[in-house]
């Protein structure tokens, strides 16, 4: 008698079955193909590395993520990745050494050791791209029209982006004079936009007034492009850096429409000025892609300079990445699938190479099996006829 289940998987973790795996595999092709498009390289990260590298910059928000384990050979930590930002960030750096601006992309599965929100999978298949060594808006706006170019391509309609800028709370924060505990506090409220929260916390400090309201005020800031004027007078006794940061996530915007106002209407952006997703790491303009059917986003980016550094290059560097299991739930495109031709055992082997050099799937019956073309899942057969083999059905 079996007692033990052991067909089940751990929570969160799933096998990929035939039919959906095609489907994936026709996804990962098409956006490669896609990026290659734009002059984006594939990379190929290791699944497994060392904990240090997989915690450099954008890693130390994935330490609770990341399933650790002891390397038998070293003795070090090593991690399996949840992110595959920092990896492709030390291959800018340290691997191919470029001075021009360097586009790369990737595509992988990574592990979790928690799902991000309830129902999500904790082995996400990971696709997304870097521009490396570029510090201007058109870095930022190139990655935006591919992240929406590959939610188009993917024929996920209806989608609207949020835009925001951590830089403008980090300048604040520093005007201040705020503790790293203060501010974190603060930001975990400012996430919530827990006004109320945040107003009794600021009412503790000891700090300046002018600085106390603009800090209480910043979970208004958002809404259409006329959040930019409601900021520069909110923040008009802010430091230069808070108002460059203004400026730039403005010009941003205004950039982007230029390029791709036809797929991304004014109505279908949203500016949050108190936006911290990943706030730890990002170091300007972040943004995400969300659809009405699903309360999370389907995508994120942002700016993220000088994760480089630790592996002793430090450039300017943007991207987005997506979960291509997420995408898959959204899509409705239609990949067409090759034709499954039947061979019975007799079947002339030269005819069936050759159908198989013309890119039909053969399937070749085995002696004795009984299945036939239609349990094969096959929609053709290999058939004798008048003693040459052709395709029927």
């Amino acid at each position: 008698m079996i007692t033990k289940q052991h067909w089940i998987l751990p929570e969160g973790i799933e096998e990929v079955l035939p039919e959906q795996a095609a489907r994936f595999e026709s996804m990962r092709r098409m956006l490669l193909d896609l990026y290659a498009t734009w002059g984006y390289e594939l990379v190929m990260p290791p699944t497994i590395d060392f904990i240090e590298s997989l915690l450099t910059g954008t890693g130390h928000d994935l330490d609770l993520q990341t399933f650790k384990l002891v390397d038998q050979l070293s003795g070090r930590t090593l991690g399996i990745r949840a992110d595959m930002t920092p990896q492709v960030a030390r291959i800018d750096a340290h691997q191919l050494l470029r001075e021009a601006p360097t586009r790369l992309c990737y595509i992988g599965t990574v592990l979790r050791t928690r799902p991000e929100s309830i129902g999500d999978s904790r082995s996400p298949l990971q696709v997304g791209a870097e521009l490396y060594g570029y510090a201007g808006i058109e870095s930022e706006v190139e990655i935006i029209g591919l992240m929406l170019q590959t939610l188009s391509a993917m024929d996920i309609d209806d989608v609207y982006l949020d835009l925001g800028n951590v830089d403008i709370y980090r300048g604040l924060a520093k005007q201040a004079g705020l503790s790293k505990e203060v501010e974190g506090q603060l930001f975990d409220m400012l996430q919530r936009k827990a006004v109320t929260e945040i107003n009794t916390l600021l009412d503790s400090l000891d700090i300046d007034a002018e600085v106390k309201t603009m800090l209480s005020g910043l979970s208004s800031l958002n809404g259409d492009r006329s959040v930019f004027e409601k900021a520069r007078a909110l923040l008009s006794k802010a430091d230069e850096p808070v108002k460059q940061a203004i400026d730039y996530l403005e010009k941003t915007a205004e950039l982007m429409w230029q390029r791709y106002g036809g797929s991304l209407p004014e109505s279908k952006v949203h500016f949050d000025l108190s936006e911290l997703h990943g706030y730890h790491y990002k170091t300007g303009v972040v943004f995400a892609a969300f659809v009405p059917q699903r309360g999370q986003a389907i995508a994120r980016g942002g700016r993220y300079d000088d994760i480089g550094e630790v592996f002793g290059r430090a450039r300017a560097a943007t991207g987005f990445s997506t979960d291509l299991k997420v995408l898959n739930q959204l899509s409705a495109k239609q990949f067409v699938s090759s034709e499954k031709i039947f061979a019975p055992v007799d079947a002339d082997r030269s005819r069936v190479a050759a159908l198989r050099d013309e890119g039909a799937t053969v399937i070749e019956q085995l002696p004795g099996q009984e299945a036939d073309a239609a349990a094969m899942g096959c929609n053709r057969s290999l058939c004798l006829v008048d003693g040459q083999w052709v395709v029927q059905g």
